[in-house]
């Protein structure tokens, strides 16, 4: 088996690019920090909670309101993968220096 030394790892995606794209492509920013599996999750779960409260929710109101369980988990999702991006690009830097 090879080892792999840290001057042959390639750096992660920088923490603004995985947090534009868990902003426009939900679930992305989880696959771009290679955890594909938590993204495919969170999508999952942003559309089982969007349908629960607009189902549940009352007919005034607004759309917003009708679909907060999915907002709520998207806005979780992005916040997720920013942090883990950072944390990625943390430990691949301390990794490099120390």
């Amino acid at each position: 088996m090879k080892t792999v030394t840290p001057e042959q790892l390639q750096p992660p995606l920088a923490p603004k690019w995985v947090l534009l794209t868990a902003i426009f492509l939900p679930g992305v920013g989880q696959v771009l920090n290679n955890t594909p599996l938590r993204g495919f999750f969170m999508v999952c779960f942003m559309i089982m909670l969007g349908l629960i409260t607009f189902n549940l929710a009352q007919p005034d109101v607004s759309m917003v309101g009708k679909l907060a369980g999915g907002v709520f988990i998207y806005a979780l999702s992005v916040m997720d993968a920013y942090y883990w991006a950072r944390y990625r690009s943390e430990i691949f830097s301390h990794s490099r220096h120390g």
